[in-house]
């Protein structure tokens, strides 16, 4: 046999086919790996599955079908040609080599096998172990849809083409990973996307070559933007099917990653992060009401510590009115010690949530709040204020819609807060800056992250300060570079 296995024809023998995926695959070895012989019209069929990945039901009305042939039809040199006749199923395509044959049996289809031929019939029988579409934790609203995402690609394509029927709407699929061929699909609109991003995207994916990603999206996204350690995400993900739809429509390029019920959305900038669905299922003042408090949420998650503790450190900067701010007792422990402690405290708490079950978390919290709080306090551990401002600080982080930017402006916090504590007044200002300059420096996919604040476009800052009503919007944002700058084109 030839020793490019991509380029080995399917064997004219059967028991050639046979003896390849015993071999090669682990056929008799894994459990879980079947064969299933069939003798029709004198000559030998096979079928190949996967157990735990295809839809029995299906497989046993396609082998019914197929043993009814020796009953109703004569003897014929065109066996082939019959059976793909007989399979009743609306997606079978053809295939001619084995190692087509392996990748199809193991992502959960059938391939049938005629003997005397070297072409396989594949089809889709899929029916994957998952869950059903249900409102994600992460992004839920007051009113609107509860269908998010889930971990079958197939189920969120359909999601998407749900709310899209447009014959334009295009889902590109690849298989990512040399030993688990991941499938990945790349969605866009074709006469709105710019195909320039489509083209990178495509060369991007094409070009990875690992084991697997079993990681998912997250291994997609390293590959893809090339991040580092720069704490700020590069993409935006979202559980939800409206939002990519939406995203979709203005222009931008998702990437659907198989075994993940998060979508990829590029290209993003800082200020996506910061929306959520919660403001357009909203009239516009409401949703802008709502933008603004989660914009000050944000900059309490960066600001509010580092800037109390310089006004602790300097209180001649305070003016006479709020000359209040300020621990009024001495405190054993430095107020920055202070600081970290219940800062890192919290996040020990949040790491506790996570790996708590649901019944005990909220005991858990009950404990954090009462008990080790109020008795840090009472033993002189932390003063008050410093409890306050920790606590407005991580109820900020919290409000960030994206989880990925809420613990990049962590990190960001930290970095202030000891510049601040060794540098005092110009620590705050360099550190302050220096993260100004760093926001302003990223690119994701030639996209300046810190867009349209700098470079400055005013019509599109407006729009992020303020929700405008869907009919007054009718032009995509100029940073995706879409074919068809406008959403509501006028009939001629």
């Amino acid at each position: 046999m030839p020793k490019n296995n991509d380029k080995l024809p399917i064997p004219q023998s059967l028991d050639e086919a046979e003896k390849y995926m015993k071999e090669h695959v682990g056929l008799e070895a894994s459990f879980d790996l079947g064969v299933r012989k069939l003798k029709i019209l004198k000559k030998n069929v096979h079928f190949y599955y996967v157990n735990g990945l295809c839809d029995t039901s299906f497989i046993v009305h396609i082998v019914e079908e197929l043993v009814d042939i020796n009953d109703n039809e004569k003897l014929s040199s065109h066996l082939q040609e019959i059976v793909e006749n007989r399979i009743t199923h609306q997606s079978v395509d053809k295939i001619k080599t084995m190692d087509e044959l392996v990748d199809q049996v193991l992502s959960g289809l059938i391939v049938i096998l005629v003997e005397g031929e070297q072409i396989g019939l594949v089809v889709d029988v899929r029916s994957y172990p998952g869950r059903q579409p249900q409102e994600p934790d992460t992004e839920k609203v007051v009113r609107g849809s509860r269908d998010g995402f889930v971990e079958n690609i197939i189920v969120n394509t359909a999601l998407t083409r749900r709310r899209i029927r447009d014959e334009n709407l295009r889902f590109e699929m690849m298989k990512v990973g040399e030993r688990s061929k991941s499938d990945v699909a790349i969605g866009y609109i074709k006469d709105i996307a710019n195909p320039d991003l489509i083209k990178v995207i495509k060369k991007e994916l094409q070009s990875i070559k690992i084991d697997g990603i079993t990681m998912a999206d997250k291994t997609i996204e390293e590959f893809l933007v090339k991040q580092g350690y720069n704490p700020y995400p590069l993409v935006r993900y979202t559980e939800r099917a409206d939002v990519a739809a939406t995203h979709l429509l203005e222009g931008h390029v998702l990437i659907y990653v198989d075994t993940s019920p998060s979508v990829i959305i590029t290209p993003t900038t800082y200020f996506h992060h910061l929306q959520h669905a919660e403001e357009y299922r909203q009239s516009p003042g409401v949703g802008t009401m709502v933008r603004w408090i989660r914009f000050l949420g944000v900059l309490a998650s960066l600001l509010l510590l580092p800037l109390w503790y310089l006004f602790v450190q300097n209180p001649d900067l305070l003016p006479d009115k709020i000359a209040f701010i300020g621990p009024n007792e001495d405190s054993n422990i430095p107020i920055f010690l202070q600081i970290m402690l219940a800062d890192g405290g919290i996040e020990f708490l949040r790491m506790a949530a996570i790996h708590t079950p649901t019944p005990l978390s909220t005991a858990m919290g009950l404990i954090a709040a009462v008990l080790i709080g109020q008795i840090a306090i009472d033993v002189g551990l932390f003063v008050p204020e410093v409890i306050l401002y920790v606590a407005v600080a991580a109820i900020g982080t919290y409000a960030t819609p994206s989880y990925e930017l809420s613990i990049a402006n962590k990190i960001g916090r930290v970095f202030l807060l000891i510049s601040t504590a060794i540098f005092h007044v110009p620590g705050f200002v360099a550190g302050t800056t220096a993260w100004l300059l760093l926001l302003a420096s990223i690119k994701s996919l030639n996209t300046p992250y810190l867009w349209p604040f700098i470079p400055f476009h005013p019509v599109a800052f407006i729009q992020i300060l303020i929700r405008r009503a869907v009919p007054g919007s009718k032009i995509r944002p100029s940073i995706v570079h879409a074919r068809n700058r406008y959403k509501q084109p006028s009939k001629s």
